[in-house]
């Protein structure tokens, strides 16, 4: 891997540094480079001065993260969302997973450290009243919730790092294994194989999400009598 060749810096009195100026350069290399590539050594580069000069305005990295990770939770958009719970825990699952999609990077810094935004935490509560306004408890309507979460971040892992290793290596390992199954040892795969890559492609998202809240919030039959 080539040596990062640092910015040529002008003579003169050093660069006026803003804690706006570094955590917007910080989103920059998450977004463009991943959460990876991200270093006070990397960031200092980009804006043309010391990573000591940074510490002056942020404690350590993780002090930078929860800065930016607040940054972009402000200007997330806040719609309104429908009054039925079912209805209101679909619609706010579906936006969470694409506000996330739009930014993979956030899903790699809250699973990779012990980081949060404390501004970005409305839209779990109106997914947690959803389920509390069903019915559940609010124990229950935390599992609702954390199921859901999981369902997000699985789906968005697997296709941010199946896209990384498309790029880099022009396939992925598993389309290549599923292609060589036969109808002898697995036929219902075997089926499929030819076309396995392009249904992993395919952004289900929505009707997954939908789904997973259907079964999580069912509607009442109104000949079983209600058991909460």
């Amino acid at each position: 891997m080539p040596a990062e060749v640092p910015r040529k810096r002008r003579v003169g009195r050093p660069p006026r540094l803003s804690l706006d100026a570094i955590i917007a350069a910080a989103a920059r290399i998450l977004q463009t480079e991943g959460m990876e590539k991200l270093s006070m050594r990397r960031l200092a580069n980009e804006l043309g001065t010391t990573p000591m000069a940074l510490y002056h305005h942020v404690r350590d990295k993780d002090e930078l993260l929860v800065h930016v990770l607040e940054s972009q939770a402000r200007t997330m958009p806040r719609p309104e969302f429908p009054a039925d719970p079912r209805e209101r825990l679909a619609t706010s699952s579906i936006l969470l997973y694409e506000l996330l999609a739009e930014r993979p990077w956030i899903i790699e810094v809250l699973t990779g450290d012990d980081l949060i935004a404390p501004s970005a935490l409305w839209i779990v509560e109106v997914m947690v009243g959803a389920a509390v306004d069903y019915g559940y408890s609010a124990d229950e309507a935390v599992h609702v919730y954390r199921t859901i979460w999981f369902y997000i971040v699985g789906n968005l892992i697997v296709r941010v790092t199946g896209n990384r290793r498309r790029a880099r290596t022009g396939t992925v390992y598993q389309d290549e294994v599923v292609a060589r199954l036969t109808t002898a040892t697995h036929p219902r795969l075997a089926d499929v194989a030819g076309r396995w890559a392009e249904l992993n492609a395919r952004d289900t998202h929505r009707q997954a999400l939908t789904a997973i809240v259907n079964g999580l919030l069912p509607t009442p039959d109104p000949a079983k009598p209600k058991d909460r």
